[in-house]
């Protein structure tokens, strides 16, 4: 499974027009349905003379446990939202939120037009995001001293992990997120760099984006 790592006020964008109706496509990561009536909201604010913004996303803790939504926002039933969300599955998203803001331009598509031009819409604002791939991920938590704390980022960033610091006080408090089929090889160059004066503690394991581009 894949999903997009635009998100916030930042989302993947791209437009076409198509017989003088504008289509602007947005892809934005989302990780709950709340987020999708938020971001819809945000988008009919900056875009209040659009004629239709259409939908799709796909979200969910695994590939057992995922949910739909879509809507093709007055368009003719399946040419708007059915589209988008074809495009989603068709590459394997998840956590994903596609929009298609469409400005009338006075020429009626028809239902095959309007099935192309949504799911053109959709297909180029993918295809400008920065996608990353759900992989098996081990948590870690482990106590660094000041001096150690940069040196640690680097190692992390390098086995294509997150690093995040919980707490600053006479030492380090911090957690890492390691690719399963990293964790080995990490914790190896840990142990070698500080001579096993750091020693991580797994507490969990969760699947994480990691981009495509590191994997």
């Amino acid at each position: 499974m894949y999903t997009v790592l635009n998100a916030g006020q930042s989302p993947a964008q791209a437009e076409f027009e198509e017989k003088r109706s504008r289509f602007i496509g947005n892809c934005w990561h989302i990780t709950a349905s709340g987020e999708v009536a938020d971001i819809l909201s945000q988008m009919h604010e900056q875009h209040p003379k659009a004629r239709h913004i259409a939908y799709a996303a796909i979200w969910g803790d695994s590939i057992a446990n995922q949910s739909e939504r879509m809507s093709d926002d007055g368009e003719p039933s399946g040419t708007a939202g059915k589209p988008i969300l074809d495009c989603l599955q068709q590459q394997n998203l998840i956590d994903t939120l596609v929009t298609v803001t469409r400005y009338f331009g006075g020429v009626l598509l028809g239902s095959g037009g309007l099935i192309r031009a949504y799911s053109t819409a959709a297909s180029k604002s993918i295809q400008v995001a920065q996608l990353a791939q759900l992989v098996p991920c081990t948590l870690y938590r482990c106590a660094l001293s000041y001096a150690q704390l940069e040196m640690c980022k680097r190692i992390v960033a390098d086995f294509h992990g997150t690093f995040e610091v919980l707490d600053y006080s006479d030492h380090v408090e911090a957690k890492a997120t390691i690719p399963v089929s990293q964790e080995q090889a990490c914790a190896l160059r840990i142990r070698q760099t500080f001579n096993a004066t750091v020693v991580p503690q797994r507490v969990g394991s969760m699947n994480a984006a990691v981009p495509v581009a590191s994997i």
